[in-house]
């Protein structure tokens, strides 16, 4: 079993831990439809980079 040799300080584990965060998702929008969507995801209609890719229900 792994036994540190000394204690980390809560300064420097503060340290390791500041590049953990998740930062936000980048949002496009699309030129066909001008819906915004994550970026390299389809949008909900369907289209990606102004393109239909998959057929959805016009409910």
């Amino acid at each position: 079993m792994a036994v540190q040799k000394s204690k980390v300080t809560r300064s420097r584990r503060g340290m390791r831990r500041s590049h953990d965060s998740l930062s936000k998702a980048t949002i496009s929008t699309d030129e066909t439809t001008g819906e915004r969507h994550r970026r390299h995801q389809m949008t909900p209609d369907g289209f990606y980079k102004g393109r239909q890719i998959v057929e959805t229900n016009g409910d």
